[in-house]
C-alpha cells in the first residue's frame, strides 16, 4: 500500500486528509464533550477548554504553531515543512467539524475515541505525515539526548493524561490512560493488519519427504533449508510454509497424520509481501 501511495500523489493527500478528518472526530464527537485529555497538542486542548473555556481548535493552532517554532530552531527547514501542514490542517478541521456528545457512556465514549485516534495515526504513518503538536519535542530529545522518541512521546501524553486529575478528577484519569491502551491496540492492528497469518516450520526424522509431498500437493509454496541438529550434529532439513490461520489446524492434523513425531514450530506473522500473497 506504501508504495501505490507514493506513486499516486493524490491518494496521497486524500489520506492524509481522511487521517486527520478521523482525528478531528475523535475530539469533537468523544474526547472533547467528556473532558477527557489522552494526550498531545489536542489533549492539551481539551484540558484547556475545561478550565478556561477557550475553543478547542484555537489552542491546538497555537500549540502546534509554538511547536513548529521549536521544530525550525532545532531541526531545521526539512522536519518542519514535513509536519507544518498537518499542525495547520488539523485545528481547521476540528473547527469546521462539528462537536457533540455521541454517547453518554463515557466508557464507550473513550473506546470509540482512542480506537478512532489509533487509525487516524496509522493512515498518517502510512504516507509519512504528521500532524505535528507534542510529536515535536520527542524528535527534538532523540537528536540531541538519544532517548528513543516513542519513550519520550509517552512521557509527554502521560503528563498530559495525569493532569486529567486536577481538571475533572481520579475518574478521567483512568478513562484517559484506558483510552491509551485502546489506541495503541488499534495502531498496532492498523499499521500491520488484521490478517495475521502463521509461519510453520517442520522437522521429520523418518517422514520428510512424505510430509514436503504432501505440502507440495495440498498448499502453495513452501521452503527447505539444510540444517544441523545441535545435539546429533547431523545434517537435516526443515520445511518453512505460511498459510492463513484458518489453515493452521488442518495442516497441523495432516502432519501428525504421516508423523506424530513431527517436530513443528509456528510463529505469528503479521504481513507477507509477494507471491500469491500479493501486496
Amino acid at each position: 500500500m506504501t508504495k501505490k501511495l507514493k506513486k499516486r500523489s493524490w491518494m496521497r493527500w486524500i489520506v492524509f486528509l481522511i487521517a486527520l478528518e478521523i482525528i478531528a472526530i475523535s475530539i469533537n464527537f468523544f474526547y472533547g464533550p467528556i473532558n477527557i485529555a489522552a494526550g498531545g497538542s489536542t489533549g492539551i486542548s481539551i484540558l484547556v477548554d475545561a478550565v478556561w473555556g477557550i475553543n478547542r481548535s484555537i489552542t491546538v493552532f497555537i500549540v502546534n504553531v509554538l511547536m513548529l517554532i521549536l521544530a525550525a530552531i532545532f531541526l531545521g527547514k526539512t522536519t518542519t515543512k514535513n509536519v507544518a501542514l498537518g499542525s495547520f490542517l488539523l485545528p481547521v478541521l476540528m473547527e469546521i467539524t462539528p462537536s457533540f456528545k455521541v454517547t453518554n457512556n463515557d466508557l464507550l465514549a473513550v473506546i470509540y475515541g482512542g480506537a478512532l485516534m489509533g487509525l487516524g495515526v496509522s493512515l498518517l504513518y502510512r504516507v509519512n505525515a504528521s500532524s505535528g503538536g507534542t510529536t515535536i519535542p520527542p524528535m527534538i530529545i532523540k537528536k540531541y539526548f538519544f532517548i528513543n522518541p516513542a519513550i519520550s512521546l509517552l512521557c509527554i501524553d502521560m503528563i498530559i493524561i495525569f493532569l486529567n486529575i486536577f481538571v475533572d478528577g481520579l475518574n478521567a484519569f483512568f478513562l484517559a490512560a484506558f483510552s491509551q491502551v485502546v489506541t495503541a491496540i488499534t495502531m498496532n492492528f492498523a499499521e500491520a493488519g488484521f490478517d495475521r497469518k502463521y509461519q510453520v516450520r517442520i522437522m521429520s526424522n523418518n517422514h520428510f519427504e512424505e510430509i514436503k509431498d504432501m505440502l507440495m500437493k495440498e498448499y502453495d509454496g513452501l521452503t527447505v533449508y539444510n540444517v544441523v541438529g545441535g545435539y546429533s550434529e547431523e545434517d537435516k532439513q526443515q520445511i518453512l510454509i505460511v498459510v492463513d490461520t484458518r489453515d493452521y489446524g488442518p495442516l497441523i492434523s495432516k502432519i501428525h497424520e504421516i508423523d506424530d513425531n513431527a517436530f513443528i514450530i509456528t510463529d505469528t506473522v503479521v504481513s507477507v509481501h509477494g507471491g500469491k500473497w500479493g501486496l
